[in-house]
């Protein structure tokens, strides 16, 4: 990570990187994307913080920017925050982890959020939305990050709210996330974030989340074409099962972008105070990001839906051939059997039975219509092809 250059006045500063120490168990892995989201008991009186027990502690860095220098600061206890948000210069507060009740609630008293804000924050099965409160603007948003080991994708909601000189966002861990890209150009003062408003952050942070979207696509356009290949020349029921994941995974990803760019939407179009028209004009990029995301969702879907198609195609065509085989094999030997079981009846006048060359006579036949009937099916195209052989529109293609 990269160390602060500069302070305001003589305070202390931090680097960013830690040791998060997290133990080594299963709760505190990445959920499946398909476990069944937390949410909050029936009848639970609203504004209610419920933290699930195998939550991750948080963990508080605060980045206090403004054109000429920036401070990078870790933060012990949350009343620590309290001196930035009030200051001409820009006060970003990242919270990684939701598992201690306490915390979040005296951040919420803080930064004096509402009781519902803070349900939403720990309430992970929230869908992505933009809400407006007093002085201060919700924006709930799903990021997703590409898990190397599995080749899928593991999902985050992250909580934003937007102040007029902070922006406080809230990750359920500390693990990963794709801000890497905007805290560089903080530390480094590249572009544009350090001479704008927390509006233009929370726009960079809305920006990372959806680019972060492509290198997850990118990944998914390559298990499609090894599924393709894998389909085309060798399909078998784990084929099937890989069509199946697919087409899962893809229909999750649909349901975390879809509802994002009404979100982005409705900040462009609401007109709230706290986004200023030449932030508008990047959400509109953001937006338009969005909706290409979207548009590679369902091509893929397309795709997989029609993986499935070809897959049954294909098994349907080896079967078809494999059948034509045994038919030509039967349609041969048929009258082969014919003519043998007539001369194995143990009739006691037959005269062919007596004739010195019957038996080389016998063999002659058989194998001159043997070759026969093979020769004829061939001629006529019945066996071009063996069970294991692509048809001739598969290998055009």
């Amino acid at each position: 990570m990269f160390k602060p250059v500069n302070s305001r006045s003589k305070e202390k500063q931090y680097h960013v990187s830690r040791n998060y120490n997290l133990p080594n168990n299963k709760n505190n892995q990445k959920k499946n994307i398909y476990e069944e989201p937390f949410s909050h008991p029936l009848g639970t009186t609203p504004g209610t913080i419920v933290v699930k027990e195998n939550a991750i502690p948080p963990k508080i860095d605060l980045i206090d920017y403004n054109q000429k220098s920036h401070l990078c600061k870790e933060i012990y206890q949350p009343e620590e925050c309290a001196d930035y948000l009030d200051t001409e210069s820009v006060s970003w507060v990242d919270v990684k982890g939701l598992g201690n009740k306490e915390i979040l609630q005296r951040l919420g008293k803080i930064f004096n959020l509402h009781p519902l804000v803070l349900e939403d924050v720990v309430n992970l099965a929230e869908r992505p939305k933009v809400e407006e409160y007093d002085e201060q603007l919700v924006i709930i948003a799903r990021m997703v990050v590409l898990n190397q080991e599995t080749n899928k994708f593991d999902g985050e909601q992250v909580s934003l709210v937007l102040g007029r000189y902070y922006l406080l966002s809230i990750q359920e861990e500390p693990l990963h996330d794709c801000f890497d890209q905007v805290r560089e150009r903080l530390y480094k003062g590249k572009g544009l974030i350090r001479k704008k408003q927390s509006d233009y952050l929370a726009y960079a942070l809305l920006d990372s989340i959806v680019d972060g979207y492509f290198p997850v696509l990118e990944k998914y356009g390559e298990r499609i074409q090894q599924i393709e290949d894998e389909v085309i020349n060798n399909p078998t029921q784990k084929t099937l099962e890989k069509i199946y994941q697919l087409r899962r995974e893809l229909l999750q990803l649909r349901r975390l972008i879809w509802p994002q760019r009404d979100a982005i939407n409705s900040l462009i179009r609401d007109g709230n105070e706290l986004i200023s028209d030449d932030v508008r004009v990047y959400l509109r990029d953001c937006y338009d990001h969005t909706v290409q995301v979207i548009d590679m969702v369902e091509t893929y879907r397309e795709l997989a839906s029609g993986l499935m198609d070809v897959y049954l195609s294909v098994v349907s065509n080896k079967m078809n051939e494999i059948m034509k085989l045994l038919t030509v094999v039967s349609s041969i030997f048929v009258p082969l059997t014919f003519v043998a079981g007539v001369y194995g009846m143990n009739f006691e006048h037959m005269p062919e039975l007596k004739w010195y060359w019957s038996y080389p006579i016998f063999w002659i036949f058989i194998i001159s219509f043997g070759l026969g009937l093979f020769f004829l099916f061939k001629t006529k195209g019945w066996i071009d092809n063996s069970p294991g052989d692509k048809p001739n529109s598969v290998r055009e293609n």
